[in-house]
């Protein structure tokens, strides 16, 4: 039976929630609930994360059912091994400045108070070179090169305009040992 953690916790914490609330996925869980037809690995992450973007931060942050709730989940889950802990602020991850414009809807699971995004695929690219050449994410990026039928000039501009947190330089070095990786990957035409 194929397996599908970023489901059950997505689900979990809906089930605790009263109100709505939106969450951008990143990461393995933006792959297996974002796109049709994912490698079933990807649904045996034992996490979803997701961003915030700057617009929206100031409302999450006070929002204090929705910590609540996902302090519990994560209670509830952690015998399971399964957490929802990593919420980033935009300003933390490699994006291009207008990516919250270009989100995708999430449509799986059906949940009753959480309405699901993820980045469009080259901002999700983007999240995924935070490790440098990580293989892992590599794969995962090239994956979505080709699903999406990205063409190389696509990733170039996507590139040129990707905004790095400032003033961290083990960062920037890790987007350009990426961004080596990512231009070296095999492209539509």
């Amino acid at each position: 039976m194929q397996r599908d953690n970023p489901s059950r916790i997505l689900q979990a914490l809906d089930a605790r929630l009263q109100h709505q609330v939106g969450l951008t996925l990143i990461g393995k869980a933006a792959l297996w609930l974002g796109f049709d037809a994912p490698p079933d690995e990807y649904g045996t992450t034992m996490d979803v994360d997701a961003v915030v973007p700057e617009a929206e931060s100031a409302a999450m942050d006070l929002d204090t059912e929705f910590w609540d709730a996902l302090t519990h989940t994560n209670v509830e889950l952690k015998e399971l091994g399964l957490y929802l802990t990593h919420i980033f602020e935009e300003w933390q991850l490699f994006l291009r400045p207008d990516w919250a414009a270009h989100r995708v809807r999430v449509h799986r699971p059906i949940l009753q108070h959480i309405i699901l995004h993820r980045p469009a695929t080259l901002d999700l690219i983007l999240t995924k070179m935070m490790r440098g050449a990580d293989s892992g994410h590599m794969a995962e990026i090239q994956w979505m090169i080709t699903k999406e039928r990205i063409k190389r000039d696509e990733m170039l501009d996507c590139l040129a305009r990707a905004r790095l947190p400032l003033d961290v330089p083990e960062l920037e070095r890790l987007f350009h040992l990426a961004e080596a990786c990512v231009l070296g990957m095999k492209y539509e035409s």
